[in-house]
């Protein structure tokens, strides 16, 4: 092989010194550049906004991490003042049996006997009205009205008038308002399950429009007759 062949060849081989050179050069100049950035990079992180900057976005993520786990709490429901003797009766406006509107103010200056039944022509509903109806006279006499509460619609309460010839005003308080109001309305357990629903309870009104009694949990035989000694003696 001549002297011009084999330097022609010295150049030409991929594994040759000069083939070598231009991978290096490429390694070295990525490398600086990637040293330029992450310095220019640091340069900016040093900086008194840079900082501030992550600091306020740390506390953002910190507070909204905070929230996600501790999702705050509802607040509780105001409790209406338990009803208890010597307080101003709560006022009411309701419908009853008949289409009209019965107030506390259509009872002013006399005693008022309000008892409150869960439901409509049910053994123990029935029993209780039909046994204020039986004394309602004797009521009258000792200047006591009554009236008899539950959550049932209209058409109900005169349906239930009407089968035991009720003789005591029925209202309908089917928004639990005045329920609420006097007491009548809470938890009840069944057959081991708990529910909203009418306590049966009974209310004497004094004639200067304060509560006088409170019969709570009431059993209903020999009820109405308790509530008029109570009402003759006040």
């Amino acid at each position: 092989m001549s002297k011009k062949s084999r330097k022609k060849s010295s150049k030409t081989p991929s594994g040759s010194p000069t083939a070598k050179k231009k991978p290096l050069k490429t390694r070295a100049s990525t490398e600086t550049h990637s040293a330029k950035t992450q310095a220019a990079s640091a340069g900016k992180s040093n900086k008194p906004g840079a900082k501030a900057t992550s600091h306020k976005a740390a506390s953002k993520r910190l507070k909204s991490s905070e929230k996600a786990s501790n999702p705050a709490a509802p607040v509780p429901a105001v409790s209406a003042k338990p009803l208890v003797a010597g307080l101003k009766a709560p006022a009411f406006r309701l419908p009853r049996d008949g289409g009209n509107v019965v107030t506390s103010a259509d009872f002013s200056g006399q005693k008022l006997v309000l008892f409150f039944y869960p439901r409509a022509d049910t053994p123990g509903c029935t029993r209780e009205a039909i046994d204020f109806t039986r004394l309602k006279s004797d009521f009258t006499s000792a200047g006591t009205a009554v009236l008899g509460v539950s959550a049932d619609p209209l058409k109900a309460q005169e349906k239930f008038r009407d089968k035991h010839g009720l003789g005591v005003p029925l209202i309908s308080d089917e928004r639990h308002e005045m329920l609420e109001a006097y007491g009548a309305w809470g938890e009840k357990s069944m057959y081991g399950k708990t529910f909203l629903g009418i306590l049966r309870t009974t209310v004497l009104i004094g004639a200067d429009g304060k509560i006088a009694k409170v019969w709570r949990n009431v059993r209903v035989d020999g009820h109405a007759d308790e509530v008029l000694e109570a009402a003759r003696s006040l």
